[in-house]
């Protein structure tokens, strides 16, 4: 099946919502663990708040869920949470 003809029925969406809600995490993880301190620090939080979508879902997902005010582009094909959806 053609990635450009599914549906984005709210499932799908959902889905890839979920999919890019964990990207982010495990961006932000990753960002975290590098930025240094040792295992007794109290650690820094990540200043990472936009972040290339998950590419297996086509780039009208990504649209429709700016569309729905779940996500708001960042420029250069990024995207981020909006604070309500950061809130859920």
């Amino acid at each position: 099946m053609n990635e450009e003809a599914h549906e984005l029925t709210p499932q799908y969406l959902k889905q890839a919502l979920k999919a890019f809600k964990k990207r982010l995490k495990l961006t932000r993880l990753d960002e975290e663990s590098s930025l240094g301190g040792g295992p007794c620090s109290s650690g820094r939080g990540s200043g990472i708040v936009a972040i290339q979508p998950p590419n297996q879902y086509p780039r009208e997902v990504w649209e429709k869920l700016v569309e729905q005010g779940k996500l708001r582009r960042a420029g250069g094909g990024m995207y981020e949470l909006t604070q309500e959806t950061e809130a859920h």
